[in-house]
């Protein structure tokens, strides 16, 4: 076992607390203005005091001399639901570079994590951000945003959190907020039967088989298996077609995008057919690489940057 494997792995303790051994760098938000050597400015706000969540706003500086407004991202890290937060650096630096890349106003959702808040609470956490983004007068969301050219996008996690926030709000209300599409970046989704991705990348040294089952296992509601929807897109409910015919109805584009690399590839191949045989808009785009390879390697990201901004212009 390598000792990357090692330390992914989060332990209960006897006192049902979490010990998370894998320990990330945070970043500080940058909002002087005065800091002209800084290209993206960021802010945090509060979210929701009782849930003590927030989110961090990327405003890239050109916006500010720039009459036209920006398309807004929401954006949801990852970490399996237990890991990370809006200001850990791998997620600070993704941000920053996406909007100055794009350019666009980024929102990244800081949620609440399991165990201690399994799923649905970060589900509720990403709705939750959407309706503060409808009606806040924060300066740079309104002044310098576009609400009506809205996009959910998240990684790892964060793209599992960006479908299931996507279907929510299909059947919802958010004007004026108008969400055009769903960017789902290397999503996290699980199931019972294991696939041929999950088998040959067992030992996977960012992301193994172990340390997902344990990350669903602890973000899982109690009682829950692995074939249940938060984890398994490909198990449809009753209702769910109706969320499906509104994201039809409302035109939304979904933008999918995994590695071959990457143990959960085959779940999100499998995500991007069953979304087609319902009907939906959906693009797939898979190439080499492993899994959170744009984050852990930035010197790999921009041929995502440009996907994301080629994706947003056909919407």
């Amino acid at each position: 076992m390598s000792q990357h494997q090692s330390t992914i792995d989060p332990s209960k303790n006897q006192d049902g607390t979490l010990t998370r051994h894998m320990q990330f760098q945070n970043t500080q938000a940058t909002q002087d203005l005065d800091t002209t050597l800084v290209n993206v400015l960021s802010k945090d706000v509060p979210l929701n005091p009782i849930n003590s969540n927030w989110l961090r706003i990327f405003l890239p500086r050109t916006a500010l001399s720039n009459q036209r407004k920006l398309p807004l991202i929401v954006y949801y890290h990852g970490g399996g639901f237990v890991y990370l937060s809006a200001s850990s650096t791998i997620n600070h630096d993704f941000c920053f570079k996406l909007a100055e890349k794009l350019p666009a106003v980024i929102a990244s959702v800081d949620y609440r994590l399991a165990p201690a808040s399994r799923l649905p609470a970060a589900y509720d956490d990403a709705v939750e951000a959407l309706h503060w983004l409808r009606v806040t007068d924060e300066k740079w969301v309104c002044e310098f945003g576009d609400v009506s050219n809205c996009y959910l996008m998240g990684s790892s996690a964060g793209g599992n959190m960006a479908y299931h926030a996507g279907l929510r709000a299909s059947v919802g209300k958010f004007d004026p907020l108008k969400i055009r599409g769903l960017i789902l970046h290397q999503p996290f989704f699980g199931g019972s039967q294991r696939t041929e991705s999950e088998l040959r990348l067992i030992n996977d040294p960012v992301l193994p088989l172990r340390s997902c089952d344990q990350m669903w296992e602890l973000a899982l509601p109690e009682g829950a298996n692995r074939d249940h929807k938060y984890c398994n897109p490909t198990v449809v409910e009753e209702g769910d077609d109706i969320c499906f015919d509104e994201i039809k109805r409302l035109r939304w584009k979904i933008l999918v995008t995994g590695c071959y690399g990457d143990p959960l590839i085959d779940r999100q191949v499998r995500l991007v057919e069953m979304l087609r045989s319902r009907g939906v808009d959906v693009v797939g785009h898979f190439g080499e690489g492993f899994h959170g390879i744009e984050l852990l390697d930035p010197s790999k990201d921009e041929p995502l940057f440009v996907r994301v901004k080629d994706f947003i212009h056909q919407c």
